[in-house]
């Protein structure tokens, strides 16, 4: 039987759960390739650290670019993270003949059009199964089993902190800081959750859900992101009153005029599948136009779930091996000369419906005031709720509006704050009323 030689950079958690799948599913791996996977070298600063986890002399290095030049190493696992040295790595990977596996969606969110080219430059291929969604095959099912459809839009719940906060926030009306708190405690958030709660790890496999679904490449920096630390108990119990839950959503929609590509916390109907997505876990829902709406959804992180995903692009790469072809189905899902340049939406041009919060004083003529700006900007009020009246105090006025043009919104809200009749800056949201 057959070795095909691999080569694991990282050993940290979800290194950990690669090595016990090559181990404990060795003989359903062999049966499935009718050949041997082979973990001959695993490289990582600390490698005296006990992982849990055996694995024969010699096996561990601090040697990483020993690894990438053997000859006899087929494939590289990359489980480092972040930009660099992981970029580097990879890389000098490809430049050395070897198939990549990649876990680093920030990695492939900024560089990954550089290391697609030099991968098609040396005929090898990069596989990113893991980068978005953990466990769920969403990318190589748009690559592979739905790639003759045209994709109007994807959506995604792909950070489970952020779910797993909103959820509790939902269902317990508990604020944002227990919350956090409470994740962290349980694992669940990192110690510094800034790229979770800030939207940016949504962000990065919302650019690779886009370039796969519509054949382009995105400068990360142009996806609009906006995270979660702004809503409060309140917004989430005023919004299940409207018959909507809040979740912080990927959104990627082709248009006329270009590509929106948003991440921002959105009201959706209770109606919608991915209102019913909790917890940690993740959702992708694609709109083909033979296939219609397809969602994928389950757990979206943890060890096991991203080394399933990891092992089976090293296993779709060794099939290769195994039929003497070095490339196979391009990573995007497109032949890299295919692959275009279409301009993305600014926020301030999208239209949207909007739930909106005024903080304002308790006064009459308030509503007339707030009405009659709205108006001025071309936002009409669809539906509206007003607690009772407590005469001199504060109180929230909250109303959810038809379509209006994003910038239409903003200036209106600039000249509502300023009004003496409002204590605080107004908050919104934007609604995601209809699916295709």
């Amino acid at each position: 039987m057959q070795d095909i030689k691999v080569g694991l950079l990282g050993f940290g958690t979800i290194g950990t759960g690669v090595v016990k799948m090559f181990q404990q599913n060795e003989e359903v791996i062999s049966r499935r390739l009718g050949a041997r996977l082979v973990l001959s070298a695993i490289a990582d600063l600390d490698i005296s650290r006990d992982r849990g986890v055996t694995v024969e002399d010699g096996v561990l290095t601090n040697d990483a670019n020993a690894m990438l030049t053997d000859p006899d190493i087929d494939v590289i696992i990359e489980l480092v993270g972040g930009y660099e040295p992981a970029r580097t790595f990879v890389i000098k990977a490809l430049q050395n003949g070897k198939h990549v596996v990649t876990a680093n969606k920030a990695l492939m969110a900024v560089h990954g059009q550089e290391l697609l080219q030099i991968a098609n430059e040396n005929g090898v291929n990069i596989l990113l199964e893991a980068a978005v969604g953990g466990g769920i095959p969403v990318l190589s099912s748009i690559r592979e089993n739905l790639c003759a459809n045209n994709f109007s839009d994807v959506l995604g719940i792909l950070n489970g902190t952020c779910n797993y906060i909103l959820t509790r926030m939902t269902e317990e009306s508990d604020e944002f800081a227990d919350v956090l708190k409470d994740a962290q405690d349980l694992g669940y958030a990192e110690a510094d959750p800034t790229f979770d709660i800030e939207g940016t790890d949504t962000a990065h496999k919302l650019s690779l859900l886009i370039s796969m679904c519509f054949g382009t490449w995105v400068d990360f920096d142009q996806i609009y992101t906006e995270g979660i630390t702004q809503i409060s108990s309140m917004d989430i119990q005023y919004a299940r009153k409207f018959g909507y839950q809040i979740k912080l959503l990927a959104i990627g929609k082709m248009v006329a005029d270009g590509i929106e590509a948003r991440v921002h916390p959105t009201m959706i109907p209770d109606s919608f599948p991915l209102a019913d997505v909790r917890g940690v876990l993740n959702a992708v829902r694609l709109m083909g136009d033979f296939v219609g709406p397809v969602m994928f959804n389950g757990s979206g992180a943890g060890m096991d779930a991203t080394a399933s995903a990891v092992m089976g692009d090293v296993m779709s790469l060794a099939r290769n091996i195994l039929g003497d072809s070095k490339q196979l189905t391009p990573a995007l899902g497109y032949q890299t000369k295919q692959i275009t340049m279409l301009p993305i939406k600014k926020i301030e041009d999208i239209f949207s419906h909007y739930y909106i919060r005024f903080m304002v004083k308790d006064r009459p003529g308030v509503l007339a005031q707030i009405s009659s700006i709205l108006g001025d900007f071309d936002i009409s009020i669809r539906s509206m709720m007003q607690p009772e009246r407590q005469l001199g105090g504060c109180v929230p006025i909250v109303i959810m509006t038809h379509e209006a043009q994003e910038c239409n919104v903003l200036h209106a809200l600039d000249k509502i704050n300023k009004l003496s009749i409002v204590n605080e800056k107004s908050l919104f949201i934007r609604i995601e009323n209809e699916l295709p």
